[in-house]
Order: C-alpha cells, then structure tokens, then sequence
C-alpha cells in the first residue's frame, strides 16, 4: 500500500518520499552559499601535480573500491582538510566511481 503524502511547512502537499520546490531551493541557496565561500580547487592542492598522481593511482587501482565498477575519481578516505601529509599520503586515497563517491561516500560521511 502506497504511503500518504506529507504537507510541508509551506503548506504544499508533496508526495512521500519527494521533496517540496522551497525545500529544493533552499538547499541550492545554501550549496551556492557554501560554494562562494570555498576556495578554489587548485588553492586545495588539486593542481597538476595531483592530476598526475591521481592518474598513476587510477592506473593502477582501476575499479571502485566499494562497488567494483570502473574507477573514475581519486577520493581521500579521511579528509585532508589541507593537511599536505594527509592530502598527498596513497595509503589515504581510493578509487572510486561517480556514483559512489557523490552519494554512498557523501552519505557516509555526512553520519559520521
């Protein structure tokens, strides 16, 4: 049997498990927030020195290390948090595919 939809707080009636469109907006404004005060990329180390690391290491880590499917991203198991042992450390890295590192990592480490 189908679950009741639920009212959000602004009063719109969303069916169960989706999301209502203020809610929806409400997260991006607070990604975009997040974002604008993020510093870029490369001033987190991920310069060309990183792209050639990360290359040799999914060279020779091809799959995912939680799904098996071809890897397609280097991803540091404890956050560096711009620690440069940490961030440059291999015994700290995973190959990873798209889908596991943007949800099943994020989800992970959300709960910790």
């Amino acid at each position: 049997m189908p679950r009741p939809p639920h009212t959000c707080h602004c009063g719109r009636t969303v069916p169960h498990g989706e999301r209502c469109l203020c809610q929806i907006a409400s997260t991006r404004a607070r990604n975009r927030r997040h974002d604008a005060r993020r510093p870029s990329a490369r001033a987190r180390g991920y310069t060309r020195e990183w792209e050639k690391a990360r290359a040799e290491f999914l060279r020779l880590h091809p799959y995912c290390a939680m799904c098996g499917a071809d890897a397609t991203l280097v991803d540091h198991i404890k956050p560096h948090r711009g620690d440069k042992a940490l961030f440059w450390n291999w015994n700290n890295w995973q190959a990873l595919c798209t889908g596991c590192h943007s949800s099943t990592k994020q989800r992970a480490e959300r709960n910790q």
